[in-house]
């Protein structure tokens, strides 16, 4: 059996859920049909996610919530006249969001996942409904029955490891299981949602649950590119790629997926397509656990910016035992995480999100990096990207690094900072942001358009 999901571009409107359905009318096997929020119908159009965040954030105020209300219900209410779905399910998605408006404000968090939870769970019953208009046997599944458990707070929403075991039962099911992404339950019966990409995750855990032969992602662009496609004109798609290589280039800003979304489909090895639901003869890009990596040793590039840089030099600071621990312990005292840390014999840089800190932040670390370290200097410096290559095999090319470097040499940017793995499937450059565009566009030409760098 196959899993597949469907994003917010691709059940947008009714003529994309009618896309949607011909897609599981057209192979049996596409049991499990996991949904989004409807997302943006043309340009400049509003998700109802975000309707549902400001709708949430107007009842905790304490402000009206009708009129917003009302454009909410709106848009399902457009769907469902054009697929002559009829009132009864206007009325089930209006009745369901006053439920939710009028629940416990004690807890904001939690109540502000219940009402964007919404979006989800209202697109899965309506295109439930329109499944089975059309002659398909179909049912909603909501995830509390279905046994979508996840952790209680604090810490981020992940699926608890019965979970899996509960979710399996899904295929055994008759018919076609529609199953809103992007949230689960705690134990206790609390829902909560999902971080970026939740819908995502939602699918990659049914998938590894039901041990499916194939997860499909639907979104709106045929294939994963080697490039980010509104910097680098026509970049070249990707046919097949790894776990490893998704999970780099996602961290590194590609939109494709979240870092995280795919791990549970990655510990089960559940092979992963992304195809685009308006073109679904397209082949797409294959994530699996291993290919042949002989082809090309470069599979993307990809560039993230927003990042800080902590430096700390202290004169023998290779023979002080522990001073690497007590300072990342200084920084977890702040509930600040890091994201590389290069060194030298004297000194170590902390590369962390700049979102983590504030000034009041900065100063505090940098006061109890002296008090307690005795660091000769100390700073932080914010405003850069990291550049990323990504490839599997990248390990077994000599002199890689070398053309990475002398493409970026040939756009007059400074290297601030060089980090490999020891998996050697990433190199990592950490450059100003404002030279981030222009070293993209050089490394793509070294890498995927070798005739012109000659």
């Amino acid at each position: 059996m196959k899993v597949c999901k469907f994003g917010g571009t691709s059940v947008a409107s009714a003529q994309q859920i009618k896309k949607v359905t011909a897609i599981i009318q057209s192979d049996p096997s596409r049991r499990i049909v996991v949904v989004s929020a409807p997302g943006k119908r043309f340009s400049g159009d509003v998700k109802v996610t975000d309707l549902l965040i400001e709708l949430a954030h107007k009842a905790l105020a304490g402000d009206s919530v009708e009129a917003l209300l009302a454009t909410v219900v709106e848009r399902y209410a457009q769907l469902a006249e054009e697929l002559n779905l009829g009132n009864a399910i206007v009325d089930l998605i209006t009745q369901d969001l006053w439920s939710r408006l009028s629940a416990d404000k004690g807890y904001k968090e939690l109540y502000m996942d219940r009402i964007k939870a919404s979006g989800e769970d209202n697109s899965a019953k309506l295109i439930s409904a329109y499944f089975v208009s059309v002659g398909l046997p179909a049912e909603y599944r909501n995830p509390w029955d279905a046994g979508l458990l996840v952790n209680d707070l604090p810490g981020r929403a992940q699926a608890l490891p019965e979970s899996y075991s509960r979710l399996s039962s899904l295929q055994d099911a008759d018919g076609i299981s529609v199953f809103p992404g992007f949230f689960g339950y705690t134990r206790d019966g609390v829902l909560r949602t999902f971080e970026r990409g939740g819908s995502d995750i939602t699918g990659a855990i049914i998938a590894a649950s039901v041990k499916a032969e194939l997860y499909e992602n639907f979104t709106d662009v045929d294939c994963v590119f080697a490039a980010n496609p509104t910097v680098i004109e026509n970049p070249a798609e990707i046919a097949q790629m790894t776990y490893r290589e998704m999970r780099e280039l996602s961290y590194a800003g590609f939109a494709v997926f979240h870092d995280e979304a795919l791990m549970p489909a990655f510990k089960e090895a559940i092979p992963v397509c992304v195809k685009n639901t308006n073109h679904p003869a397209a082949a797409g890009t294959m994530i699996v656990r291993e290919r042949d990596s002989s082809e090309r040793p470069v599979t993307g590039i990809s560039a993230d910016s927003g990042f800080s840089t902590l430096y700390v030099s202290k004169y023998l600071m290779n023979r002080e035992i522990g001073f690497g621990r007590k300072l990342l312990q200084i920084l977890e005292d702040d509930d600040v995480s890091y994201e590389h840390i290069p060194s030298g014999i004297d000194n170590l840089s902390v590369i962390i999100r700049s979102h983590q800190l504030t000034p009041a932040k900065e100063a505090r670390i940098i006061q109890r990096i002296k008090d307690e370290l005795q660091a000769d200097d100390i700073h932080i410096r914010s405003d850069f990207s990291m550049v990323v290559l990504v490839g599997e095999g990248m390990n077994n090319t000599t002199g890689l690094a070398a053309r990475a470097a002398g493409a970026i040499a040939r756009t007059g940017a400074n290297i601030e900072m060089i980090n490999q793995g020891s998996s050697e499937v990433s190199l990592v450059f950490g450059v100003l942001k404002h030279d981030e565009t222009k070293i993209l566009k050089e490394l793509y030409r070294e890498f995927f358009e070798p005739a012109l760098v000659r």
